[in-house]
């Protein structure tokens, strides 16, 4: 058989990121909620960048972080996401096709009556590494089912699903059309749940999705599963998980990740890591790891901890594209990449 020209395909929210680092003052008195994620509009992004230190733009997106990663790894990738004709929409297509990523999704011509312009998460990092993000979706919320390119669809070995994308209406059926063509073509279809709120949200349609097999994998970290099945006990949780999808990986922080499926657990060490200077990016980093390590035979085990050292590497500095050569990085653990 043929293989696929794509390792994996990512489909998400193409995002800019502007981060800035903050006291934990700073998040009480603009009332932000650390460690969240929350959805702005425009006037709230315009007055809380007037509001933050000094920053710097990095083209972001949880799916385009780990579909740039696995590129840096030597996969094959490609990613869907909608941008403006504007100067953030032209730093996003040109940073992910600079490392090698396939982009050919349309841009929102300036002057169209639905135009918005690129998003933006405005991303707070405080002395402890952990980041509370403000996203503006703008033209995220333009991506439709016509932008999804089924040949490049079918051509991929495994299509990457970004959770935020169940915020924007008609991101679901582009996302749905998605996941019946991987299918059609007996691809996989991996979904990653985001995060607690998104989960909040959208936990009922989440659980439809993985029940009906319309995934096939889901990234999770432990707050996640726990808000998934409404749970404070993680264990309860992960049991549930086992019913529910054929396979997951749970990340659990310093304490690694767990690879689940119906016939067993298996729980895999975190790589170590000598100072957390910033978590952004690490579940995307992780799914990187992962994808490349299942599209490459890798067994699961190999593929978590694949994972766990992208992974680490992301959060010893700012912000969630690598700063490392990511293929000398994996060889030296004894990758085979």
């Amino acid at each position: 058989m043929t293989r696929p020209r794509f390792d994996v395909l990512g489909i998400g929210n193409a995002i800019v990121d502007i981060i800035a680092r903050a006291e934990d003052d700073f998040l009480v008195r603009e009332g932000l909620a650390k460690g969240s994620m929350r959805l702005i509009d425009a006037a709230e992004a315009e007055r809380l960048y007037d509001h933050m230190g000094p920053a710097k733009e990095i083209s972001g997106g949880s799916a385009a972080n780990t579909i740039a990663a696995l590129a840096g790894l030597g996969g094959r990738a490609a990613y869907f996401g909608k941008v403006a004709e504007d100067h953030l929409g032209a730093i996003f297509r040109h940073d992910i096709r600079a490392v090698g990523v396939h982009f050919d999704t349309p841009a929102l011509h300036t002057g169209a009556a639905d135009w918005a312009p690129t998003a933006r998460s405005m991303i707070l990092v405080t002395p402890d590494g952990e980041r509370t993000m403000n996203t503006f979706l703008g033209a995220c919320t333009h991506l439709t089912p016509d932008d999804i390119d089924e040949a490049i669809v079918a051509d991929s070995a495994a299509v990457y699903l970004e959770g935020y994308l169940w915020d924007p209406p008609a991101a679901k059926e582009a996302f749905r059309k998605a996941s019946t063509i991987a299918h059609a073509h007996g691809r996989r279809v991996a979904l990653t749940l985001s995060d607690s709120f998104c989960v909040d949200r959208w936990r009922g349609e989440f659980l439809d999705l993985m029940r009906a097999g319309i995934v096939d994998l889901v990234f999770a970290n432990q707050t996640e599963v726990k808000a998934l099945y409404e749970t404070a006990d993680l264990a309860a949780g992960i049991e549930a998980l086992r019913g529910d999808v054929r396979l997951a990986a749970v990340t659990l922080s310093d304490e690694g990740s767990l690879v689940v499926s119906a016939e067993k657990v298996t729980a895999v060490p975190a790589t170590k890591v000598e100072a957390v200077v910033d978590t952004t990016g690490a579940g995307d980093l992780y799914a990187a790891g992962f994808l490349y390590g299942l599209t490459h035979d890798f067994d699961y085990g190999a593929c978590a901890e694949l994972g766990g050292l992208l992974a680490a590497e992301i959060i010893g500095h700012v912000g969630a594209r690598s700063q490392s050569d990511l293929v000398d990085l994996a060889r030296q653990a004894g990758f085979p990449v």
